[in-house]
């Protein structure tokens, strides 16, 4: 088969849907209530093996970027080792399901007996795509597998690169660690040093990280700010009013603010938040 390790996401989802719902169809069609519930299951559940086959073999096919992440083969093995096994319960769904197809011509009891088989195996088939999804999620959300590399994008990886500092300055100023998140922020500015919002966020540092709000005043100053940017405006004029509050300006922050509430009557409440915590100050 070619390599479909790209599709890997893509091929998963539609997997977990077609069989949990498969699952859910073939134990309420054997309620009886539901007649339109037994052929959907059967279909769900084959189409969804399948999709179970191409997950495992486009999992295998993605897993050599991600599993060279220092740190990250554990994680990987372990989704890998999980999702063949939800495959391998599946395929034992597959073939009851199949033999019910084809005893359903000649023996009712044995099919029914088959559909029984399928549903009690389908539970823990269930359970083995809910562990299977899990060290996925583990994978991607704490170890970054997959994020940033997978379409070998250069524009990718760097978007990757700019979220772990980004991040990183946030969880230092969230633990009061106001040195190393201004650190971070003016690697991010040298490293991203076009970004519009990664410039912003270097100027808010300069006053909440760094309390100078004279060198965040003078950056603002060489901000541009075009004049049918609503969005950019408020932002900047903002951060302009805490920089005059850091400096000890709060009448100038006022002032800023009040220009604000003219040209965007529909700020009211936002503004009113930042005069109280300007007069907090």
């Amino acid at each position: 088969m070619p390599n479909i390790g790209a599709y890997h996401p893509i091929i998963v989802h539609f997997a977990i849907a077609l069989l949990l719902l498969g699952v859910l169809f073939r134990w309420v069609s054997l309620t009886g209530r539901a007649p339109f519930t037994g052929p959907a299951a059967a279909t769900c559940l084959l189409l969804g093996t399948a999709a179970a086959y191409l997950a495992v073999h486009s999992g295998l096919d993605a897993h050599g970027p991600v599993e060279r992440i220092p740190g990250v083969r554990q994680a990987v093995m372990d989704h890998e080792e999980a999702g063949e096994w939800a495959r391998n319960v599946f395929l034992v769904v597959a073939l009851l399901e199949i033999a019910a197809l084809v005893a359903k011509k000649r023996s009712v009891q044995v099919a029914r007996v088959a559909l029984w088989g399928s549903a009690v195996v389908g539970i823990f088939g269930v359970a083995a795509v809910v562990k299977t999804a899990d060290r996925g999620g583990d994978l991607v959300y704490r170890y970054a597998g997959g994020i940033g590399i997978r379409s070998g994008d250069t524009a990718d990886v760097n978007r990757l690169y700019l979220a772990g500092i980004y991040q990183a300055a946030q969880q230092a100023r969230t633990q009061h660690d106001s040195a190393r998140a201004a650190v971070l922020f003016v690697q991010l500015e040298r490293e991203f040093p076009t970004d519009t919002t990664v410039r912003l966020l270097a100027i808010e540092s300069l006053v909440r990280d760094r309390d100078d709000g004279r060198a965040a005043l003078a950056a603002l100053a060489r901000f541009p700010v075009r004049a049918d940017d609503r969005r950019l405006q408020v932002r900047v004029g903002f951060l302009r009013a805490d920089a005059y509050a850091a400096v000890g300006k709060p009448d100038s922050a006022r002032a800023v603010l009040e220009q604000l509430r003219s040209a965007f009557p529909d700020m009211d409440q936002r503004i009113k938040d930042r005069e109280r915590m300007i007069n907090n100050q």
